[in-house]
């Protein structure tokens, strides 16, 4: 299989993940948003990514490539059967992707890829308050929702929820975003604990290590 984007994307590192654990060979082909990369768009009409090219067949979107990993390679079990776990499982991916990514991105792309990667100036006042204002609405709401470390959000296992939430936070790190221990102990041990799990962990390491490389200034 070859994937389509880099694994500072959320949503490629979640489906770096999800193959993974499901121990599916692939190639991640680098590939920047809205890339000219003909086989990239042939994959991704909307120049997003994701993207997979699974022995000719094509999709984009993290989450419709997560669902179709899941449907092709069932073992072991990501999106569980049972309706409502199923359905807690496809609100936690929902809630990552719609809320929680949208103000993670105002900080990673104004402090790390406007600067880093674009090289122009980021929105600082933007991300500044994301951080602030939105990302403290976030944090509580999650800091009464998530499990200890080491437990997951639905079931006793592994699923594409604890995936899904957990990927967006290597990013919030990445742009010096530190979750506030006495505030917030739950999701910093949490968050922490999922980061840690082989299924993230070498994305995660590769990212810090290229940051720590070009000497990125990171808080």
């Amino acid at each position: 299989m070859i994937v389509y984007g880099s694994s500072m994307s959320p949503f490629v590192r979640k489906v770096i993940a999800v193959l993974t654990v499901k121990q599916i060979d692939f190639k991640l082909k680098t590939v920047g948003f809205q890339d000219p990369d003909p086989d990239f768009r042939a994959a991704s009409p909307l120049g997003k990514m994701p993207a997979i090219d699974d022995d000719g067949f094509k999709l984009a979107d993290s989450s419709a490539i997560c669902h179709y990993i899941e449907a092709a390679h069932p073992d072991p079990v990501l999106i569980p059967g049972d309706a409502k776990e199923r359905g807690r499982v496809i609100w936690w991916d929902k809630y990552a992707d719609t809320v929680l990514m949208p103000t993670g991105g105002k900080m990673f792309f104004n402090r790390v890829v406007a600067p880093i990667f674009m090289k122009k100036p980021g929105n600082d006042e933007m991300a500044d308050k994301a951080e602030a204002e939105e990302l403290p609405v976030i944090l509580d709401y999650l800091e009464g929702e998530v499990p200890d470390a080491g437990a997951f959000l639905v079931g006793d296992t592994l699923s594409l929820a604890d995936i899904s939430l957990a990927s967006p936070f290597a990013n919030l790190s990445h742009a010096g975003v530190t979750i506030d221990a006495k505030r917030f102990p739950r999701v910093k041990a949490w968050t922490e604990s999922m980061l840690a799990h082989p299924c993230l962990a070498g994305s995660v390491a590769r990212e810090r290590a290229f940051f720590e490389k070009i000497g990125a200034p990171r808080s």
